[in-house]
Order: C-alpha cells, then structure tokens, then sequence
C-alpha cells in the first residue's frame, strides 16, 4: 500500500468515527507545530501513523488507539500520562510506601494530581535518577530486563582499578546468580591508592548488580549513583529534586519503547 493509498484508506475508514481527528489538529495540540507547520511536515512524508508514513491532509488518526510519530520520533497523544524525573536521595527506599516505616518515595510524589510510580529500583544507599510515571506500559519496557534498557552509574570504590579490572568487568564476572558482563566500564580520572572513580554502563536489572560486580573484582563500592537511564541523563539536578520531563526526553522514551518492543517482536519471529 502506498503512502496516499494509507491516508485515503484511513480518511475513508475513519471519517464516520465519533473520536478520530485530522491529523494536523492532533499534531498541533500535541504541540509539535501549528496546524499549518504540521500539514508541510505531512506533505514532506516526515509523519507516520502506526508505522506508515503519511502524507495525505485528510487523513484521519485515533488519537487514543494510534501512534503518532514525526521524523521517526513517537508523539505523546495522552495529556494525562506524567513523567518525571527524580533525584533519590540516599537513604529513601525505591516504594511508595515502606512496611518498616523507612523514608519511601511518597514525599516526591503527594505533589501531582496523578498516581504515579517508580520505574524500577535503585536500592536505598543508590542515589540518582529515578523515573516516576503513570504510563504502565512504558513502565514495563523500562523495568524488564529482557527489553534490555541501558543504565549508567558512577561508583566510588575501594583501591586502585586497573585496565585489567575494567577489561575483566567487560568480559564478565560469575555472580551467585550467574555470569554478567557490563556494555561499557571505564576509570574516571586518576586513581589513587585508595579511592577509584568507575563509570559502568550495564542492561541488566539484578538486584544491586553493580555493587556485586564491583565486589567480585575485589573494589567494594563506597558511592554509587545512577546518572542514566535509557535515553535520560540526570544533568544538574539535585539531591533530592525533580522536575517534569521535556517533550524531547518524552519522545525519546516512547520512541524507546516502541522501538524495544518490535525489536523483541522481530527477535521472536512473529510479525510485526
């Protein structure tokens, strides 16, 4: 089917629908441009609906069933999905609300309208950034492990790491619960006798990985934070704070997400 066959397809089909829109009406209330913008980005082939490119002005979209993306970035359709980034302080237990009456999470959250919940865990002595969001379904790409998100962390460990305990935690480690390898690991700044900066970058979602990692080779973690998280770095924010996120960094999810789930998709054979 070609690009104009798609659209007049989806003008036909959806044009007696009570809740589908034009397009460019929903482009420009999701605040990717004016309506005028968004027809010369409709007729440049720049937008898609489901994955097929789009390039008629009348076609019609679903704007709580369909996903709408632009230059291959997803577009948020749904005002009432949140996202926001926390920096968790040391201390605070990754839960809304903690049966031992440990400080938890709720002191971060009590301030929007909107339930919201953490995306995954960093462990109560882990600082760092902390997404916390209503969308369940982006939660679950985020949080499971066979999505494979990555995740950066900067570690303060005991002694001096060498090149070959950098090479060693790149090719892999057997743990208690079986062998792990980090994507990425490297010596930040110059070690002293003994104190070491490590930045590892590392997929996997097991309970206090980095921390075991490190251990095994023989540098016991003294500080740890996570400064990414997918496709969010956590910049200058501080201890303690958060801040809602920009449509660039929501686009960037989402468009991870879709991404992880038709590559798990292809990898599976099914179709997409």
């Amino acid at each position: 089917m070609s690009d104009s066959e798609w659209g007049e397809s989806a003008h036909d089909r959806d044009a007696d629908s009570p809740t589908s829109e034009r397009l460019q009406k929903v482009m420009a209330a999701a605040g990717v441009a004016s309506r005028r913008v968004s027809e010369q980005l409709i007729v440049a082939g720049r937008v898609s609906v489901n994955g097929v490119v789009v390039r008629e002005l009348g076609a019609r979209i679903e704007p709580e069933t369909d996903e709408l993306a632009v230059d291959g970035v997803v577009v948020q359709l749904d005002p009432s999905r949140r996202y926001v980034m926390l920096n968790k302080p040391t201390g605070v237990v990754s839960t809304m609300k903690d049966e031992n009456g440990r400080p938890d999470l709720r002191r971060f959250t009590e301030g929007f309208e909107e339930r919201l919940y953490n995306v995954g865990r960093l462990d109560a002595e882990t600082s760092g950034l902390l997404l916390l969001t209503n969308d369940g379904a982006l939660a679950h790409v985020l949080a499971h492990p066979s999505f494979g998100v990555e995740k950066t962390y900067i570690a303060k460990v005991r002694g001096t790491v060498t090149a070959p305990v950098l090479r060693r935690l790149k090719e892999g480690v057997e743990l208690d619960d079986g062998p792990i390898a980090a994507d990425k690991a490297r010596l930040l700044g110059e070690a002293s006798r003994d104190h070491s900066m490590v930045e590892l970058t590392l997929h996997s979602g097991r309970n206090r990985i980095v921390r075991r990692m490190l251990a095994e080779v023989g540098h016991p973690v003294v500080e740890l934070v996570r400064r990414q998280f997918g496709p969010l770095h956590l910049g200058t924010l501080p201890v303690g704070a958060t801040r809602e996120l920009s449509r660039v960094e929501r686009g960037a999810l989402l468009t991870l997400a879709r991404d992880a789930r038709a590559s798990r998709t292809d990898t599976a054979g099914e179709p997409r």
